[in-house]
This record gives structure tokens, C-alpha cells and sequence, in this order.
């Protein structure tokens, strides 16, 4: 199973593989991007886009509390939390939740420091998660573990949704490594000059199937041009395999 580069197949046939560590600290590089993160919103090709995802988000969580995972500027969170009940986002960088935190907000929004990798320490119960743009910065070989681990923060029955890019030549950054854990990076630049290697997959709708298998039920796939949603309830609590 290759969830690495699903929806941007042939694109890696002369990259060469390299070492399983992302080059650049994630946390480190969406701080150093946080004041210019939303640009990537502004992009002409994908307004169209981004106002059909919107509308799709809204009442995906009516009446739920809600975990949210790597909230970033807040840009989800303003749609995603319209109609829940309560809403905790959480963000290990304060670079970047300090330009949430600056937003209007519906009256159900909480914020909270909080490593995605250590879920635990988290005060109260949730019935629903969701992940705008994480799951791809996620290296393939910690999927398992972290999706387990998210799944235990939550009562039976949560629903999960996930939204994050699909791979469009032309208008994504390109893949400029792939490593042996079949891990996809672009090299980007920031505005101060620096240049990170970012680690980012792009899986399909059958990778995500294939990796969440029966431990979900009622899953559902639905993509736009440039990006891709998935959603599902929690099922059986079953933990993956641990190599």
C-alpha cells in the first residue's frame, strides 16, 4: 500500500528515494509562515474550490463536541465550528493560533496548546475530530499510532472528518523527494529567504480505506479539483499491529 503519492501517480518516476527523516521541523517552518500562511488561500484556481468546502463544513458537526487537530491561523475552524456545541482547537505552534485566537469565532470555540502526537493530556470528551490539512504532514509509518491515538480520545459512535490537498501540477508545489518510507517533500521558500524540505503525502481515496479497513464504519470520500475529504464514525477499537 502506497499512501504516499496516490493522486499525483507518475510524478515521482525520477525522484529518488532518501532517508526516512523530514529534513525540516514542521513546527519550526509554520511558525516562520504563520503571518503569510493564508496566501495559499488566495490562490484564483482554487476559489471555486475553497467556497464549495465551506459550504460542505458547515453542519458536518451540529451539536457535537468537537477535538480539533493542528488548527493553524483558524481558517477551518471559523466554518467547521458554526453549529457545534463545543469546539477545543489545538495547535502545538502559538505563532499561529495567536492569529486564530485574533479572529471572530463562534461562541463554541476553545483554544488549547497541544501536541497532535500527545493527545492525552486533554481535558474533556469528545464525539466528533477534525483534521484540516495534518493528516498529510503525517510521516505514513506514524499513521497507524497516531490514528489510534486519536480514535481513544473519543467516545464510541465520534465522527471524524478530515480535508487536505490533492496533488495538481501547475498549481502544487512540487515533489522533490521521495524517501524509503515512501514519504513525499517539496522544497519550499519563505519570505525570510529560508528553504525547507516539508514533508507532504498525497494518498487517495483507496489508500485511506485500505488503512482504516473495519475499524471505521459509514466511510465517505468526496474531492474537489485541489483538494480531498474523507469522513467516518469510529468503530471497533482495535489498535494496528505494532511492528
Amino acid at each position: 500500500m502506497n499512501l504516499g503519492v496516490n493522486s499525483a501517480a507518475g510524478v515521482l518516476a525520477s525522484v529518488d528515494a532518501g532517508p526516512a527523516t523530514p529534513a525540516t521541523d514542521l513546527v519550526d517552518y509554520y511558525r516562520r509562515r504563520a503571518e503569510s500562511y493564508e496566501r495559499i488561500y488566495h490562490k484564483p484556481e482554487r476559489q471555486a474550490d475553497l467556497r464549495a468546502m465551506e459550504a460542505w463544513l458547515r453542519g458536518r458537526f451540529a451539536g457535537r463536541r468537537v477535538l480539533e487537530i493542528a488548527c493553524g491561523t483558524g481558517w477551518w475552524t471559523v466554518h467547521g465550528a458554526r453549529d457545534a456545541l463545543d469546539w477545543l482547537a489545538t495547535d502545538l505552534n502559538e505563532e499561529t493560533t495567536a492569529i486564530a485566537r485574533s479572529k471572530p469565532m463562534p461562541a463554541s470555540v476553545r483554544f488549547a496548546r497541544a501536541d497532535a502526537y500527545a493527545l492525552e493530556p486533554l481535558d474533556g470528551r469528545f464525539d466528533a475530530a477534525f483534521a484540516g490539512f495534518w493528516w498529510s504532514h503525517v510521516p505514513l509509518q506514524r499513521l497507524p499510532r497516531w490514528i489510534d491515538a486519536l480514535h481513544a480520545r473519543l467516545d464510541a459512535g465520534a465522527r471524524v472528518v478530515v480535508l487536505d490537498n490533492r496533488y495538481v501540477p501547475g498549481s502544487s508545489s512540487a515533489i522533490t523527494r521521495r524517501d524509503a518510507a515512501g514519504n513525499t517533500y517539496q522544497t519550499r521558500q519563505l519570505d525570510d529567504g529560508s528553504v525547507h524540505e516539508v514533508l507532504k503525502n498525497f494518498p487517495g481515496e483507496a489508500d485511506l480505506r485500505a488503512l482504516l479497513g473495519t475499524r471505521v464504519r459509514e466511510f465517505a470520500w468526496t474531492s474537489w479539483t485541489h483538494y480531498w475529504a474523507a469522513s467516518w464514525t469510529v468503530g471497533a477499537r482495535t489498535p494496528f499491529p505494532r511492528p
